[in-house]
């Protein structure tokens, strides 16, 4: 068995054992919920941030309203996502851009995307998989399951990517990020290393 089909096969594997938990990238009415939360959910458990998103849009339903914001507002309803300040401001002046330049819809497009307050590498792609684009958003679980799996040795999260676009058919980029993050979720500690090896060993 070749290192990219064994690769395919274990994405398979780890896509029975992951639950059906929602993440904060998915399941918003508009894209622009969709972007927000994404930003919102660095660093910060994904229940969290669909919780605070829930009461942050339904204060300011509009990319409009969002920019308009008064930011000891948002500050207080963001506060239980790591980073609150920063993302505050992050989010009001994304949100001004995004209505200022894009009448609240967020472009498709990696190097205008990139150009948003806020907006980093990894949540462009995790948006732009999520708008049905082939990207490969590389976060905190990406980042050591693929170590953890071989499929990658480097450190640097653009160049994890790399490794992982060249080890994967282009079709399956979309599901890495959301397979590898629901089984990082529902599984840790021994129990996950246990279920790992059982994949690789199979």
């Amino acid at each position: 068995m070749t290192k990219k089909s064994k690769a395919l096969k274990t994405l398979h594997e780890l896509k029975k054992f992951a639950s059906n938990l929602r993440l904060a990238a998915e399941d918003w009415d508009v894209p622009w919920k969709n972007l927000i939360s994404t930003m919102l959910s660095a660093r910060t458990r994904d229940e969290v941030t669909i919780k605070v998103c829930n009461t942050l849009f339904k204060k300011y339903p509009t990319a409009k309203a969002l920019a308009n914001a008064n930011l000891a507002s948002v500050k207080k309803i963001i506060k239980p996502v790591n980073f609150y300040k920063t993302k505050a401001k992050n989010v009001i002046a994304c949100a001004r851009l995004l209505t200022k330049k894009y009448s609240g819809k967020p472009p498709l497009d990696f190097d205008k995307l990139i150009e948003l307050p806020g907006v980093g590498r990894k949540t462009v792609n995790v948006f732009l998989s999520e708008m049905g684009k082939d990207e490969i958003g590389v976060d905190t679980h990406v980042f050591q399951l693929s170590r953890k799996l071989g499929w990658t040795k480097n450190t640097k999260p653009e160049l994890i990517e790399a490794d992982l676009k060249k080890l994967f058919p282009k079709k399956y980029w979309r599901e890495i990020n959301p397979v590898l993050v629901r089984f990082g979720r529902t599984y840790r500690g021994k129990k996950k290393d246990e279920i790992l090896e059982k994949i690789l060993l199979n």
